[in-house]
């Protein structure tokens, strides 16, 4: 294990960082190129990489992944005090005060004696903060489908719009299962109302979600988890093609099913 630094060790190397920030926005070409809108998709990229460090449990990707993602906040802060917007002790500052303000339980009078309760204030506390006339009003409308769903979800259970008990949840998934099912069976070849059979598909997905929420499962993660098994089958399968002389587009498909059922003993 890693020796941790002290305190003092900890914010001498911030301010190296910040040192070398100054040096690469004043001396290197790319680096004084750079604006907040050159940097988003880099960020974005970045965030992913990080995600993707998460899921393989690998603490030195971990790392390095959030070393870039600290690089880009500097950039930001850098950038935002050439134009007189912020620096980095302004977007400090700001933050410990947002989160002594979210955390009443601790810095203040308020009880909350479980997470539950902890979100709820937060909850309540970020809507007075942004004005919002929606609880629904700080969830980011360019958020991934499925994590705007159970961003949205969460923030109704914040103020106490959710079911009480799981067995409650299953019951809506089952019947949104059943309604599409019986609409849109593939079996009775009856051509489907596409327009018809994606909403109600999505209200699918949406019990779903809501269920793996409440039982605290991350959705996204979850379905991440499964993509990532395919891939590492299916290119299990495309190796063993290689190895006995086959192409997959040579083979049938029960041919194929004796490498997948392989892979998946692995």
């Amino acid at each position: 294990m890693t020796k941790l630094s002290t305190r003092a060790q900890q914010l001498a190397a911030f301010d190296r960082l910040l040192t070398i920030m100054d040096d690469l926005r004043a001396q290197c070409p790319w680096d004084k190129k750079q604006t907040t809108e050159s940097l988003r998709h880099l960020t974005i990229e970045e965030t992913f990489e990080l995600s993707d460090a998460i899921l393989e449990g690998n603490p030195d990707e971990i790392k390095k992944e959030l070393g870039d993602i600290l690089l880009h906040i500097v950039f930001y802060a850098k950038i935002g005090s050439e134009e007189g917007n912020f620096d980095i002790k302004t977007l400090i500052d700001a933050l410990c005060e947002k989160l002594i303000r979210r955390h009443p339980h601790i810095y203040g009078d308020t009880k909350a004696d479980d997470e539950e309760a902890v979100k709820q204030n937060w909850e309540k506390i970020k809507l007075k903060e942004k004005g919002n006339t929606s609880v629904l009003g700080g969830v980011p409308k360019s958020l991934p489908a499925l994590i705007k769903s159970m961003r949205i979800q969460e923030k109704a259970r914040g103020v106490g719009f959710d079911w009480e008990e799981k067995s409650q949840v299953w019951e809506k998934v089952e019947e949104e299962m059943q309604e599409f099912k019986e609409e849109f069976n593939a079996a009775n070849g009856l051509e489907i109302d596409k327009e018809k059979a994606t909403g109600e598909f999505g209200d699918l997905l949406f019990s779903l979600i809501n269920y793996a929420r409440f039982i605290d499962i991350n959705p996204e993660e979850a379905l991440e988890r499964t993509n990532l098994k395919f891939i590492k089958r299916f290119q299990y399968l495309e190796n063993a093609a290689r190895n006995s002389g086959r192409s997959l587009a040579d083979m049938t498909l029960a041919e194929m099913d004796v490498f997948w059922n392989e892979a998946k003993k692995q």
